[in-house]
């Protein structure tokens, strides 16, 4: 009887676990989706699609109010081909540069999320902000994560997608369900 009992306390903790990660996430608004492709030549590849919800809606509906927004707010990818770390890495420093973010050591600890050789298709990349505790955290599945705090770094990320970018598109996309 005990060991039941056991199975049942473990199977409750755990369904409540879960049931509350989705409260939570019930809790955000999506504000959009999008693909990141990167273009060689005559050829385009689709490299990761690309979510975006925060807690609560900015007072304009713009790419510059989202980045400002200091509110809990998350970005999620699922990886749509396999890409080796070393050019993601590359990518988001050089994305932080053209938005004029160049604190070299933030900027190393966020890429050093990604760890492994490569991130496989289908994986996922999570970054969050946390706003009670002005941090953002980026994790990558089967690879690291890494917490930076400042709302100066979390403005900066965000301008990744919502600033100064290569595919302009992808940031009205990522808010168009404003």
């Amino acid at each position: 009887m005990n060991r039941s009992r056991f199975l049942f306390v473990v199977v409750l903790g755990l369904f409540l676990t879960f049931a509350s990660g989705a409260f939570a996430q019930a809790g955000m608004i999506h504000t959009g989706d999008s693909v990141r492709v990167k273009s060689v030549g005559p050829f385009t590849a689709k490299v990761y699609a690309i979510r975006h919800d925060m807690k609560e809606r900015p007072a304009q509906k713009s790419k510059q109010a989202v980045i400002d927004a200091d509110v809990d707010k998350k970005f999620t990818w699922t990886m749509l081909r396999d890409v080796d770390s070393s050019k993601i890495q590359k990518a988001l420093k050089d994305a932080f540069a053209l938005n004029g973010f160049g604190d070299q050591a933030r900027i190393g600890q966020f890429v050093g999320a990604f760890n492994k050789d490569e991130v496989k298709e289908k994986s996922a990349v999570v970054i969050t902000y946390n706003a009670a505790a002005k941090t953002t955290t980026i994790w990558v599945q089967n690879g690291g994560s890494a917490t930076i705090a400042g709302q100066d770094f979390m403005k900066a990320a965000w301008s990744i997608w919502f600033g100064k970018i290569d595919q302009p598109a992808m940031g009205d996309q990522l808010l168009a369900k404003l």
